[in-house]
């Protein structure tokens, strides 16, 4: 056992698990292409996008649930919001996770960059939502908000992400949500959108047992502590750091993907 190897793996779950609470994402826009690039350039054996999915979709489901908790105390987490798009996200998630078996490592990574651009996008789309209005009294257009929660959860089951990067925008860009609730529900929906995503990789038999471990305890210490910060902070900010991590990413993998 390499313990360079659990080190860099434990360092690459608690940065992305401390950004995922404080921005309402699973981390997996951050872990993803950590994972894949990091440990060759560290000298340490590359995962494969299955691997980096099936260990993104484990990491990402106790991240989720540790930001929720920290979270359900400020009355952020709409319900409604978290009943409707997480019980079609998780049916989705499902069959994308188990459905990813059958597909190449390539087409895993360009469905992962297409998602990210969608993202990358929508977060520069103008966003209507009240930051100040009564949390209570949020409404959305819960059909559309149904439709669009499935299709994110079969192209995020599919690499692994729980699709929380493309969530948040959705919520904020065009169901209009505060950005605060969109987080803080975002975090709900994800976490419910893992479990299809999770069960969706053992089924498929992709779950490497160590890396998953030494992420899920990163998850655990590092995700609370990201949405303690993420209650200091400004709205506008919280926004403009989701976009300049969706941005960034985009680009890598799209430069990576357009050179082969």
């Amino acid at each position: 056992m390499d313990y360079g190897w659990i080190i860099l793996l434990f360092g690459i779950g608690f940065i992305g698990s401390l950004i995922s609470g404080m921005v309402g994402i699973g981390g997996s826009i951050i872990k993803y292409p950590m994972l894949l690039y990091i440990p060759p350039a560290m000298g340490f054996a590359a995962f494969t996008a299955h691997e980096v999915s099936a260990i993104s979709a484990v990491q990402v489901f106790f991240a989720t649930l540790s930001g929720m908790l920290a979270f359900r105390k400020g009355g952020y987490i709409n319900k409604s919001l978290v009943f409707i798009m997480g019980g079609t996200i998780v049916i989705g998630s499902f069959l994308g996770g188990y459905g990813s078996k059958f597909l190449s490592d390539s087409f895993i990574n360009i469905t992962y960059a297409v998602l990210a651009l969608i993202a990358a996008i929508m977060m520069f789309l103008p966003k209507k939502g009240q930051e100040d209005m009564d949390f209570d009294k949020v409404k959305f257009n819960k059909p559309v908000a149904a439709v669009f929660a499935a299709i994110i959860g079969v192209v995020s089951g599919i690499v692994g992400a729980a699709g929380a990067f493309i969530t948040v925008p959705v919520m904020l860009v065009i169901l209009k949500i505060p950005t605060r609730v969109a987080i803080a529900s975002s975090l709900a929906i994800t976490f419910i959108s893992s479990i299809g995503s999770t069960a969706g990789k053992v089924a498929g038999g992709h779950i490497l047992l160590v890396p998953s471990v030494v992420m899920v305890i990163a998850s655990i210490i590092a995700a609370p502590i990201g949405a303690k910060i993420s209650k200091k902070l400004n709205a506008k900010l919280l926004q403009w750091i989701l976009a300049a991590l969706i941005v960034a990413t985009t680009v890598k993998i799209w430069m990576d993907i357009l050179s082969k």
